[in-house]
């Protein structure tokens, strides 16, 4: 006899489906509420678009006239975001004085090292020093244009790996202002916008900012990483076939012989096209070509090359093309994987915890993630 699927047992879109119907509302009402699209509702109820940010289920509770933590998990409160790690209001408060800038002058050169020790910072997913470090950092670089697109940048990148999607839009706006008139830092600035803007929901804008933004950004890192973006931004539409087109005019930039240094921190190459092969699967519903090309990519010569939040963030998404494929063990592998390379990425970012909740409660999860719903407070 088969074990009926009990509400605890419930992936969080099947939780909002069944709510949406108890209210006697259509998925196109649920989206007109939103302010999102049917496709977008129709991927969340079937798990194909994560709800990774605690504000969205927070909007979508409360449409559906329910508590937040219903459709997490009836039995316990929602997860707190990034537990443990103080400084995002500093951060929101810097960015609020964006007109009253200390007047002490910091020399460049010892601003571009405290720029570079940013990079590495967030490239070793080192998220609580860095945030400690951010409003020091945008006070020194704001009289140094160059060096704000950096600071800016690096910004709204740990705000979107901290579910702060709001915040890091801005940081990344404020990235392109400061970077007017020098298309190569314009067109990185327009990375950290596209990234922001797919967090926040808004695909058709992050692929229209990153396309706009390809021919004039004369270099093939950051080129090649705006249609990478677009391409990720085009399958959140649901447009794969624009998005594998996007992809491989991404591949014939990777292709090129080019140098060892990553001077736009880009981190492109023909690893990172296999990796946005693999996230475009999975975002259009295909877990088992996501599944193939996760096993591709890290038996590749190039996979210990890219930093180390780069790759705990892939193992993640990977994770949830396991689940997704009804592979529970692999995906209980894969995310201690990722907690050996990056704790941070594991413990701190709220698409994480939610995936390691999904996986502590669909059933008997290895003794790594347990130890991990242990440490950041999910314990069943």
């Amino acid at each position: 006899m088969t074990r009926p699927v009990l509400e605890r047992d419930e992936p969080v879109g099947r939780r909002v489906a069944r709510w949406r119907l108890r209210r006697r509302m259509t998925q196109q009402m649920l989206a007109d509420r939103l302010g999102k699209s049917k496709s977008w509702v129709d991927k969340v109820e079937r798990g194909v678009r994560s709800l990774d940010r605690y504000s969205v289920v927070q909007e979508i509770a409360r449409v559906l006239r329910v508590d937040p933590a219903v459709l997490l998990d009836p039995r316990k409160p929602p997860p707190t975001l990034a537990t443990g790690l103080d400084g995002i209001d500093a951060v929101r408060a810097t960015l609020a004085r964006y007109h009253q800038r200390p007047t002490r002058t910091v020399p460049v050169e010892e601003v571009e090292r405290s720029v570079e020790h940013a990079w590495l910072a967030y490239q070793h997913a080192h998220y609580a020093q860095l945030l400690r470090a951010l409003p020091a950092l945008l006070d020194a670089a704001h009289a140094i244009p160059g060096l704000l697109v950096s600071a800016y940048r690096i910004t709204a990148s740990v705000l979107v790996k901290l579910g702060e999607a709001d915040l890091a839009w801005l940081a990344a706006d404020r990235a392109v202002t400061a970077g007017t008139g020098d298309p190569v830092r314009t067109g990185a600035a327009t990375i950290a916008v596209a990234q922001a803007l797919r967090a926040l929901g808004r695909d058709r804008l992050a692929l229209t900012a990153a396309v706009a933004a390809v021919g004039t950004a004369a270099d093939d890192g950051v080129r090649g990483t705006l249609l990478l973006q677009a391409a990720l931004a085009a399958a959140g539409c649901g447009d794969g076939h624009r998005a594998d087109d996007l992809i491989d005019h991404a591949a014939a930039l990777a292709g090129r012989p080019t140098g060892t240094e990553d001077a736009h921190h880009t981190a492109f190459g023909p690893i990172g096209v296999l990796l946005a092969r693999f996230l475009t699967a999975l975002n259009c519903g295909d877990a088992g070509e996501a599944v193939y090309r996760h096993e591709q990519a890290i038996r590749r010569d190039d996979w210990p090359l890219l930093p180390a939040e780069h790759r705990a963030a892939h193992l993640i998404d990977a994770a949830r093309a396991y689940l997704q494929a009804g592979d529970l063990t692999a995906a209980g592998y894969t995310l201690a994987d990722a907690d050996t390379i990056a704790p941070a990425e594991v413990r701190y970012r709220p698409a994480a915890r939610t995936l390691i909740a999904e996986i502590a409660h669909s059933g008997p999860a290895a003794a790594s993630v347990a130890r991990l719903a242990t440490l950041i407070g999910l314990t069943r």
